[in-house]
């Protein structure tokens, strides 16, 4: 994840926040349910509205949740799926809670009434999170249900006042792009916390709809958008959140913009922020469980298993240095071919996700066809400037 308010915060005079100490131990994305209500077209999981054979059972969930706690594992990301359609999530939810785990759940937003509402503000979620792919019949396509707009933005309120710190998901791409300034002002009208573009990752039927990812152009554009109203927020010292996911080219690009739009020195001020933030973190300081309860190197990642929690517990499975795809992830610098490996970027951005490579081309060091910078940028203007972005 890309905590661009963070660096906005910076580039508005704020200090860098202290580096992290002691082993890295990731937040956990956990399916734990595979049923969902609605058939989305970029679902990772590809969730139906019917049961899934095998999934864990509460007392199997309950084993997981102490073995992470015991790894060290503090932030858990409760996810389906449809969540809220598994019987004992509020159980589960307030048992994270108990242990001490930072607690986020990953909604569409369109189960929730009232009541719920008031039943999630009592388990006291550190975070939720709703998915609004763009506005009314926008939304309503990509999720293809008719009035799923409306339902998920009633969630969003229902959560808002009940006393949830709440968050909109909104995943890039061609198709709805244009939606976004919309749905900026609605994130302002509404007085929602925090606003998470994610670029659209090749898995499930993300993968199937590739081909309405969002144009380098396009991409381009949004995020320069992104970018302003996020720097606008930080100098009013507005209580808004803007963060990124699924594109680590961000990073860069924002070093690009505050160069552009604040100048040098301004955009200087990012250079120990970026490398402390390294970049993609798939394999390291991300993780997945899904709902059968396999390992997976993050939630994109569900065509390679590392194990099984029913079989050996998750902080064995994550230990284990064997996997030759993990040992590539975690190594620094990555083994990346192509543009990436020449881009002078590569510290700050970890060569991205790695899966929309895999998907193109089989090869998971490939370049990213993602990757939105272009050649003259990757490249750099002369050796100061890339002697700076290399750290």
């Amino acid at each position: 994840m890309f905590r661009v308010s963070q660096l906005m915060a910076i580039l508005n005079g704020a200090a860098a926040p202290a580096a992290s100490r002691g082993p890295v131990r990731p937040v956990v994305i956990w399916n734990l349910i595979r049923r969902c209500n609605l058939t989305c077209r970029h679902c990772y999981s590809t969730s139906a509205d019917r049961d899934f054979a095998g999934e864990l059972d509460t007392a199997e969930a309950e084993a997981v949740m102490d073995d992470l706690h015991a790894y060290g594992v503090r932030a858990l990301i409760l996810s389906g799926g449809e969540p809220l359609m598994r019987a004992d999530i509020l159980a589960l939810s307030r048992r994270a809670k108990e242990m001490g785990f930072m607690t986020a759940l990953s909604t569409n937003g369109t189960l929730i009434d009232a009541p719920l509402a008031e039943r999630l503000a009592a388990v006291g979620y550190d975070y939720v999170g709703i998915s609004l792919d763009g506005l009314g019949a926008t939304h309503d396509a990509f999720r293809r249900r008719a009035g799923a707009f409306e339902a998920a933005l009633r969630g969003i309120r229902l959560c808002r006042d009940a006393g949830l710190k709440v968050g909109i998901r909104f995943t890039l791409t061609e198709e709805n792009a244009a939606d976004l300034p919309g749905l900026l002002d609605l994130m302002e009208r509404e007085g929602v916390h925090k606003l998470y573009l994610s670029h659209l990752n090749y898995a499930g039927r993300g993968n199937r709809n590739r081909r309405r990812d969002a144009l380098h152009r396009t991409t381009r554009a949004a995020m320069a958008l992104l970018f302003e109203r996020a720097w606008e927020a930080a100098r009013e010292g507005a209580p808004r959140e803007y963060v990124t996911g699924n594109n680590d080219a961000d990073g860069a690009f924002l070093w690009l913009w505050a160069r552009e739009r604040l100048g040098p020195a301004a955009a200087a001020r990012l250079e120990g922020a970026l490398a402390a933030w390294g970049g993609n973190q798939t394999g390291v300081a991300i993780a997945n469980i899904d709902n059968l309860g396999n390992v997976h190197p993050d939630s994109f990642w569900w065509h390679h298993t590392l194990g099984n929690v029913r079989e050996r517990p998750f902080s064995a499975i994550w230990e284990d240095p064997r996997d030759p795809l993990m040992e590539g992830l975690r190594r620094r610098p990555r083994p990346v071919r192509g543009r990436c490996a020449r881009c002078r970027f590569l510290a700050w951005c970890n060569g991205n996700t790695r899966l929309r490579a895999f998907q193109l081309t089989g090869d998971p060091w490939a370049e990213d066809p993602g990757c939105y910078l272009t050649e003259a940028e990757i490249a750099g203007a002369g050796e100061a400037d890339a002697a700076r972005a290399a750290g």
